[in-house]
């Protein structure tokens, strides 16, 4: 940017923020040592340190702090003292109005300080968010960090852009009213990512439950708006050159459903242009970046270096950036937003038609003419592309009309003004088709709800000025004083509310103002109003425009000014800055002109969307010219039938096309009425240098920013008034060192500041009372701090004094105390010493002698041993070695002996190869012979072949020419009757065009009619409503003479409430079904209907585009074959001769030129035609020859379009009919119930049966095929083929398929009237309330007064009874006859084996009788042995399967002996009674494993009462109940019934019983997820349930702990080992509801009850400096005490009560309380890591305090061991390291300590730490870079996560844990209502 100097001081001077001070406090203030800020021309300001006091003196000495230098500093004015400094302490503030000194240095020292050294890039600056673009990712945007401020106040987190979304959605929500966020900035300082930021968080929070996902549409448009409208500018990678406004709309419960995208000035001239090191907009680069895929090869596309429009820069990539990758994120969310791929791939081929539209070369002709070559395959591509006539193109590019009145001209077109049109026509393309895609965009993003509020994201320009400022410079910077206009307004409005609402008297704070810049431009005959008068004069230029301004507005506008040096420039002084604005191009840039017959070409384009793009719409931007101004300048008309006007008339006013200025002030003023509509919320987005380097801050274009962006308009007004304020009771707390005992009145806080105040500042103007505050005037907050430092050391100097003498005191005692301590120790040891010597000198000789004599008597035995070993050695060694000679000899006579064997083996061996390798060469060599002569016979016959095939091929050639031939004259034949056809086809066109006019109108016709019919029916509606509501009276009439009998009807209530809740159960089920069904087939006919209609209208389109066509060609063939207009030579320039027919001239009477082409006037410079003569009469050759020129295909086209337009017509026309025909919509919801009805009971009630009984029929057949072979000459096993050859076997087989296919048949009959009763009751119940719904005003009672129901529903179910005993007797017949059919064919396998043995043994004796006479011996012994052993095996199955047998019978015996001695006889009887039953209805096909039987520990019940069970023991069950039984008592009772099912070897019904069981569970879980007892119940019930299954299910892994008795109880029949499964997935499931609903309780207390929480008394950890508060962030005292550690504690002691009371397993217990604890660690340290104000020594204290609290807790519950206490590692580290020491010599320890702390947590920990006092030291940032290589060097991990992931969730397990209890001795209590249950 370059900045005028003249202008600066101006600007300096409206950003002083000093305050103004008096004499007497100047002297306390500017003293020696007083830190000031003094400008500098580098760093634009610099801090120094006073060295003397001013006493008012021209010049007082300084010292700069950066490299100590001392100077004088002058000082020219007493009232511009320089600014001073905020203390240390103040520095880093979260938000800039909080600083004790507001001025402009202390704002960019502070920014700079958070960006640098913090790397925070979020400040706040009142109610502005100021935001420095890093250049860097930074992990602080994921999905934590988002739930981490949602819910959270403004004030409480640190600076964040998920902040002020969270306070814009939170005052929408609570308010119902509509937010903005409004983004700015220059380019490449982040406005984009800002914005794409805020929308990512709205659409997170306010995420939809539905379908739908609008929020996932809502963010897939920015990656086509940035591949559309970005681009790369030297300043941004990613620049927006475009302004957008996005409107989020939300409803009633606050959930996204839809969007609005409104564009303002899109940057068209990048499209043909660009700077250096600069790109064209992202999509173009994109194409080119994917020009292999097949997709695209049709588009031609080259490099990017190879098309003019996007080589300008030098700069076609980006540092990692793959555009390939864009363009499938881009297509990804086109196809998201719901644009097809069809769609897609031609707006593609329109971007890529632009692209080689910029490769079309123009070149000079002769004269003043232009040209394109013949073959520039550019052009060819391009038309192809668009679907447009080439020659057109390639005419009107070079060309263009004039049309004056009565006659058109053409005028050929110089090579400037060709290809300026060139351009514009392809900025215009891509204009047309970026408005198509926001179109499209907003069409998906648009809601069918309706909307409540809104909050919108404004993204746009910041302000801007560069060497060259043009028009579009102008548009960005008036759009910038309209919105710093609001800003100021709405900051100078926010005060004065805070000012009225605490009462305080305030006076008048002047602001900047900047309306007359505004009225500059916009008022009446202001710059805009001079540029539109000046576009509209026919010779209008920049020149005139300009002197227009200087004689309108120079020396009368201020802000408006002449440069000295220049007659076509202007200046304007903005709000931010002095800007310079170039003329030249103004008035183009604002007219936006192209030309019509380039929009007439694209009109007619063969592609719809092409000509959709460009086809003429009602502008709302035209509008009315003034009464009384008329327009000057000629507009254009085109030929008569074919020309179209670019101005229309309206009565007698006239109206015209909106400039480009215009319409962006009246898009800019529909956006400040929004804005003014909204609550605004600021975010400024500042660049901190322009070399895009992270974190790098250049003071200099930070300022210029800050000035630009009205942050320092912010400060200024803050600073005018009181910006400093406290709450009395923290100001009590910070400054009661000030106060007096008799002046503290703790009572009354509110007088005990006014008395300290009113004594501390003894001018009643620097601050305020307000009702909850005090106001403090800029700088008393400083002044307080420095009295209250000033306290403290005196308090300190006191204190140390004290000290040190009581130290010195202590000291001396302590001295002379150890001296005769020491004296007496010493004397004491020397003494001891001494007698020590004399005993071990004793000692010593004693010990001497008893030594010497053991050595000698060791060396002797040594030796001795020695000798004798050397000798026993020395014998062995020469034993050895005799014995090795003679092995080795005897060894070598061995090994001789083979050798010679083996070498005569070898030589033998060789000889015979050698002889067999002669053989077979001798063999080789004439069988090669043989070969050469076959081969030489097989070339001869193959050459005669060849020859013979030659001849035939040209016979065949000469055959197939002459066929061609004959075709040929047969086609030139028909081609001449096709042309005469063509010629009759032309009239009945012309015919049928008029008819398809006349056929447009019916259809209006026959909407008008559905409109009349639908408003008769709204009439019959309300009369049939008006009958209703009639015989509603009769019936309340009748109602009174039935209430006699209402006791009659309590009795059948009872009998009635069961069907009644089946009825409403059906109905809850098969209404949601029957109104989906009901709206699908309505949206179905209204989806057909618009289809139709879309259709018929896509037709007319195509109608018109095809018109538009044959008018374009009209013209261009009236242009061809007319006289060529306005021919001009080289010789006569100055002549005009204009040579053209009027429009009066008939078409008869135009004379087409026979000449060739070549002799045409195509421009200036050809030859000079004489005019022709009268043109003759045509006659039938001239018309042919017309017709000729005539393109047939588009003839053809037209009536085929037609054709179908008048059959779609007629189709449209029948549908209306059968639309308005069909049956009204009761009768087809009466159809559609009884249908889904029957369906849905046939799916529940076959699907289970027929399953069972395929599977055994299947079974059956299975094994009979196995063994016989019903098709004639089959084979067939020997049983099989006895099988077959009885004939009274295959008539019994005969018989039983007859027999077995008649009762099937019979059973499907049956079963089917059964579900067609069952529909008809489920018809009844469904429809009986929509009877009374229909008729009787929704009452249900009225139906059913005569009690038809009951009765019906008993007649049914004595039905129902009926079929079920039919249905049972045929299912027994069956099973009997198949128990015969199965006893038959295992007869038949037993015979089948044993034939199969006998075959065998006759096979083995056949083989033995070929074998030698011991081989036989031997043989037939081995057959008898394998013989004897499988009779064996055989036998001893037998007696192993008697012994079980007989063991079980000894343990029944057993049993029954036992059951005898107690007189349970009655109950033997039953036992073996049930026993005979199961026995004979025993399948042999066994579906579950049998295990071991035991009859005690069961509960019976019938199926029908499976529901009631359920209900009562799961649905019905509270947990106050619960508590007072048995614990797992409904899991022991399920189980019990369970055991029941397996005695009886039911698995249907143990299958429906634990089916039932789960979804009762999960059912009664979703009902009651809110309460926690109830979900804790079913957690203990469930587990307990699954341990249960376990324990009995037999297996012996879980049996090691079960007494003997529950070993008797164990399953004996069913493996539930799957069922174990899916009650271990419940549980788990049960398990995450309620962590759930633990977390959100807990959410609210963590941070109060773990972080703000302060229980040691006198430690204060309050913020230093007084924050400005903000409305929505600060809480209230009571809700700071309902949330604390206290209330935190009480809910764990809930927790852990009810988990004990309902019995939940130990284990699991430890597992709950580890999850809570990681969720209230992670989300304390989260916290902790976003504010600031948490980070000081003493909330370390008081964090570690309150961690303590929930150690101890841990240990008195006995959890400890539970792993609880290592997730909160975390947060206690982080106390920690708030309480180390921060020295050079402590990195190491700190490393060691924060072990469990990743690299940015414990970096932002101590970027953040804050001391609470000045005696405290920041941490310097060298200290920090230390911490960083130390951790860099010793942790190898790459964790860089800043937030811990608060929804990470252990992995749970269910250890098992068995019951001692055994199931005989539990009893079920009368309160659970389980009567019908019998225990066994």
């Amino acid at each position: 940017m370059v900045k005028s100097t003249s202008n600066m001081s101006d600007i300096y001077c409206r950003f002083q923020f000093q305050t103004f001070l008096k004499d007497s406090e100047i002297s306390q203030v500017y003293v020696k040592g007083a830190r000031i800020w003094i400008p500098d021309s580098e760093k634009v300001w610099v801090g120094a340190e006073l060295l003397e006091n001013y006493t008012g003196q021209k010049s007082v000495k300084i010292q700069i702090e950066d490299n100590g230098q001392e100077r004088n500093f002058e000082i020219k004015d007493k009232n511009r003292l320089p600014h001073l400094r905020n203390p240390e302490i103040l520095i880093g503030e979260n938000d800039l109005t909080s600083l004790s000194y507001l001025n402009e240095p202390e704002v960019l020292y502070n920014l700079r300080v958070r960006f640098l050294e913090r790397n925070c890039i979020y400040t706040y600056c009142g109610i502005v968010l100021v935001a420095i673009n890093p250049y860097q990712q930074l992990p602080i945007y994921g999905n934590e960090l988002i739930q981490m401020y949602s819910g959270q106040d403004m004030g409480t987190m640190d600076p964040h852009i998920f902040a002020v979304a969270e306070e814009a959605f939170k005052l929408m929500s609570r308010f119902d009213k509509n937010q903005s966020i409004i983004v700015s900035g220059e380019s490449g300082a982040g406005k984009t990512v800002s914005a794409k930021y805020a929308m990512r968080y709205f659409a997170m929070v306010g995420g939809s439950q539905t379908e739908t996902q609008v929020e996932q549409k809502v963010l897939a448009s920015n990656p086509i708006m940035e591949a559309i409208g970005n681009a790369k500018t030297t300043r941004n990678d990613n620049s927006s050159r475009f302004g957008k406004y996005i409107e989020i709309s939300f409803n009633k419960k606050n959930e996204i459903i839809g969007a609005h995208m409104r564009t303002y000035l899109l940057e068209k001239s990048r499209v043909v242009f660009q700077a250096s090191e600069e790109r064209n907009y992202h999509i173009f680069y994109q194409l080119c970046a994917s020009r292999d895929l097949p997709e695209y090869k049709k588009f031609c596309l080259l490099s990017p270096d190879d098309f003019f429009y996007t080589s300008h820069g030098q700069a076609p990539e980006i540092d990692g950036v793959d555009d390939a990758e864009d363009l499938i994120s881009a297509r990804e969310a086109l196809t998201m937003l719901g644009i097809s791929e069809k769609n897609q791939m031609m707006i593609f081929q329109i971007q890529s038609a632009v692209l080689h539209f910029g490769n079309v070369k123009l070149r000079e002709a002769d004269g003043e003419s232009s040209e394109i070559k013949k073959d520039d395959k550019h052009l060819t591509i391009m038309c192809k592309l668009l679907g447009i006539e080439e020659s057109q193109m390639r005419m009107w590019l070079c060309h263009k009309k004039i049309v004056t009145v009565g006659e058109v001209l053409t005028k050929p077109l110089t090579l400037t003004q060709a290809s300026f049109a060139q351009d514009a026509l392809a900025k215009h393309i891509y204009a047309q088709t970026f408005d198509w895609i926001v179109e499209k965009v907003n069409r998906a993003l648009h809601s069918t709800t309706k909307s409540t509020k809104f909050i919108g994201v404004l993204d746009i320009y910041g302000f801007e000025t560069f060497e060259i400022n043009s028009f579009e410079q102008f548009c960005i910077n008036y759009a910038n004083e309209k919105l710093q206009q609001i800003f100021n307004m709405h900051v100078f409005k926010l005060e004065q509310e805070e000012y009225v609402r605490e009462a305080i008297e305030w006076s008048f704070i002047d602001f900047y103002d900047n309306q007359p810049c505004i009225d500059l431009i916009e008022s009446k005959l202001g710059i805009l109003d001079l540029l539109d008068e000046e576009c509209k004069m026919p010779k209008g230029s920049d020149e005139n425009w300009c002197q227009k301004l200087y004689d309108k507005h120079l020396g009368k506008a201020k802000h408006f000014e002449k440069p000295r040096m220049s007659r076509s420039a202007f200046i304007i002084n903005h709000f931010a800055d002095r800007v310079e604005y170039q003329a030249d191009g103004f008035l183009e840039k604002n007219r936006d002109t192209v030309l019509e017959e380039h929009l007439n070409i694209l009109r007619a384009s063969e592609f719809e969307l092409v000509a959709e793009l460009f086809e003429e719409k009602v502008d709302p931007n035209e509008k009315k010219s003034r009464a009384g101004s008329a327009t000057t300048h000629a507009m254009r008309q085109g030929p008569k039938g074919g020309g179209r006007s670019n101005k229309k008339t309206v009565g007698s006013q006239q109206v015209q096309k909106a400039t480009v200025g215009d319409q962006f002030r009246d898009s800019l003023h529909k956006l400040m009425q929004t804005l003014n509509a909204t609550t605004p919320h600021y975010i400024r987005c500042i660049k901190p240098n322009d070399e895009k380097e992270a974190f790098v801050f250049e003071p200099n274009r930070a300022v210029e920013q800050l000035r630009a962006c009205g942050v320092l308009e912010t400060i200024r007004i803050s600073a005018a008034g009181y910006p400093s304020r406290w709450t009395y009771p923290e100001f009590f707390q910070r400054y009661r060192v000030l106060a007096r005992s008799k002046d503290i009145n703790r009572s009354n806080t509110k007088k005990t500041c006014e008395n300290v105040l009113t004594k501390v500042i003894q001018d009643p103007e620097k601050y305020r009372f307000g009702k909850t505050k005090i106001f403090f005037r800029a700088g008393q907050v400083a002044y307080l701090e420095k009295l209250r430092s000033d306290k403290l050391k005196a308090c300190g100097i006191m204190i140390q004094k004290h000290v040190k003498g009581w130290l010195a005191r202590r000291r001396y005692q302590r001295i002379t105390k150890s001296i005769m301590l020491l004296q007496k120790y010493g004397r004491g040891l020397l003494a001891r010493r001494h007698a020590k010597f004399l005993r071990e000198t004793f000692a010593a000789t004693r010990i001497q002698k008893r030594w010497r004599g053991h050595t000698a008597r060791v060396r002797y035995l040594k030796i001795r041993g020695a000798a004798v070993v050397i000798q026993s050695a020395i014998r062995g060694h020469f034993g050895r070695l005799l014995f090795k000679k003679e092995l080795h000899e005897h060894r070598a006579i061995t090994i001789q002996k083979l050798v010679r064997s083996w070498l005569a083996r070898k030589r033998y061996k060789k000889v015979m190869r050698g002889i067999v390798l002669l053989q077979s060469h001798f063999r080789r060599r004439r069988a090669k012979r043989e070969l050469k002569k076959l081969k030489i016979e097989a070339k001869s016959v193959e050459h005669i072949k060849n020859v013979n095939k030659g001849l035939e091929n040209k016979i065949i050639q000469l055959q197939q020419k002459l066929d061609a031939k004959n075709k040929e004259a047969l086609g030139m034949k028909e081609q001449d009757v096709y042309i005469r056809q063509l010629k009759g086809d032309m009239e009945k066109l012309r015919t049928s065009n008029e008819e398809g006019k006349k056929s447009s109108n019916k259809v209006s016709e026959l909407v008008q009619q559905i409109k009349d019919l639908q408003e008769e029916l709204s009439r019959e509606r309300k009369e049939k409503e008006v009958l209703v509501t009639e015989r509603d009276k009769t019936r309340k009439e009748h109602t009174q003479v039935l209430s006699k009998l209402a006791e009659e009807k309590c009795k059948l209530k009872e009998e009635l409430d069961e069907a009644n809740l089946k009825l409403q159960q059906q109905e809850t089920e098969t209404g949601d079904v029957m109104k989906k069904k009901l709206e699908e087939a309505n949206k179905l006919l209204q989806a057909e209907f618009e289809s139709e209609r879309s259709h018929h209208q896509r037709l007319v389109k195509e109608h018109a585009r095809l018109q538009q066509r044959l008018e374009n060609l009209q013209s261009e063939f009236q242009v061809l074959t007319s006289p060529q207009g306005h021919k001009r030579t080289p010789s006569d320039i100055s002549a005009i001769s204009l040579e053209s027919y009027t429009s009066s001239v008939s078409p008869d009477d135009i004379k087409y030129d026979e000449e060739g082409p070549e002799e045409k006037d195509q421009g200036y410079g050809t030859k000079k035609k004489k005019k022709a003569p009268a043109p003759p009469v045509p006659t039938a050759t001239a018309i042919e020859k017309e017709m000729k020129d005539v393109d047939i295909g588009l003839v053809l086209k037209l009536q085929n379009k037609v054709k179908e337009l008048e059959r779609q017509r007629t189709e449209l026309e029948e549908k209306v009919e059968s639309y308005e025909e069909e049956t009204p919509r009761g009768s087809r919801d009466s159809a559609v119930i009884p249908n889904s009805a029957f369906d849905a009971l046939k799916m529940q009630e076959l699907q289970n049966e027929n399953d069972k009984l395929k599977r055994e029929v299947n079974k059956l057949m299975k094994s009979i095929s196995e063994n016989v072979n019903f098709e004639k000459g089959g084979s067939n096993s020997p049983a099989g083929k006895e099988f077959m050859e009885s004939k009274e076997i295959e008539d019994q087989v005969k018989v039983f398929t007859d027999q077995f296919t008649a009762m099937a048949d019979e059973l499907d009959r049956r079963r089917e009237e059964c579900l067609q009763l069952r529909a008809m009751l489920a018809e009844k119940s469904i429809t009986t309330h929509a009877i009374a719904k229909e008729s009787y005003g929704g009452m249900d009672d009225i139906v059913n007064e005569d009690n038809e129901l009951a009765l019906a529903y008993r007649t049914q179910k004595e039905l129902n009874r009926l079929l079920e005993n039919q249905l049972q007797k045929t299912e027994k017949d069956m099973k009997k006859k198949e128990d015969k059919l199965k006893r038959e064919i295992k007869e038949l396998k037993q015979e089948n084996e044993a034939a199969q043995k006998t075959i065998s043994q006759y096979n083995s004796i056949t083989r033995n009788l070929q074998l030698g006479p011991e081989a036989k011996i031997e043989a037939t012994m081995q057959h008898e042995i394998t013989r004897l052993t499988s009779e064996n095996l055989d036998l001893r199955e037998k007696a192993d399967k008697q012994s079980d047998q007989i063991r079980k019978m000894k343990k029944m015996l057993k049993v029954y002996t036992k059951k005898l001695k107690d007189g349970d006889v009655a109950e033997i009887e039953a036992e073996l009674e049930r026993e005979d039953k199961q026995k004979k209805s025993d399948d042999s096909v066994a579906t579950v494993k049998h295990l071991d039987r035991t009859y005690m520990g069961m509960l019976e019940y019938q199926k029908e009462d499976e529901a009631q069970l359920i209900k009562c023991l799961i649905m019905d069950l509270k947990p106050k109940v619960a508590q007072g039984l048995l614990p797992g008592l409904p899991a022991y009772v399920l189980f019990m019934c369970v055991r029941h099912t397996d005695y009886i070897n039911d698995d249907e019904k143990v299958r429906t019983l634990l089916t039932n069981t789960i979804n009762g569970i999960k059912k009664c879980v979703k009902k009651h997820n809110k309460d926690l007892e109830r979900v804790i119940l079913w957690l203990a019930n469930t587990c307990r349930l699954l341990h249960t299954l376990k324990q009995y299910s037999g297996e012996k892994s879980f049996q090691s702990e079960n007494t003997s008795r529950q070993n008797e109880h164990c399953l004996r029949n069913f493996d539930l080992s799957e069922y174990r499964q899916v009650f271990s997935d419940l549980a788990v499931w049960i398990y995450q509801t309620m962590i759930k609903h633990m977390e959100e309780a807990l959410q609210p207390m963590v941070v109060a009850a773990v972080l703000e929480h302060e229980a040691i008394a006198g430690l204060t950890a309050s913020k230093p400096a007084g924050m400005r508060g903000r409305s929505s962030s600060t809480a209230t005292d009571e809700n700071v005490r309902e949330l604390s550690l206290d209330s935190l504690m009480k809910v764990l002691n809930k927790y852990s009560q009810n988990l004990s009371q309902h019995a939940v397993d130990p284990e699991l217990i430890k597992q709950v309380f580890r999850q809570l604890y990681y969720y209230i660690g992670s989300n304390a340290l989260n916290n902790l890591l976003l504010r600031k104000d948490m980070c000081n020594w003493s909330k370390g204290m008081q964090i570690r305090y309150n961690l303590s609290h929930l150690e101890q807790w841990l240990r008195d519950n006995k959890l400890n061991e539970s792993g609880a206490q290592s997730t909160l590692e975390t947060i206690t580290q982080a106390s920690q390291l708030l309480q180390a020491r921060k020295s050079d010599a402590d990195v190491d320890s700190i490393c060691e300590m924060c072990s469990k702390l990743t690299t940015p947590q414990i970096v932002k920990i101590l970027n953040l730490y804050t001391p609470v006092d000045e005696f405290e030291e920041r941490v310097p940032i060298s200290f920090i870079r230390k911490i960083q290589e130390r951790l860099k060097t010793t942790r190898n991990d790459d964790d860089n996560t800043l937030l811990i992931d608060i929804k990470y969730s252990f992995p749970v397990t269910f250890p098992f844990n068995p019951s001692s209890l055994t199931l005989d001795t539990v009893e079920i209590p009368e309160s659970l209502h389980l009567e019908f249950l019998t225990r066994v």
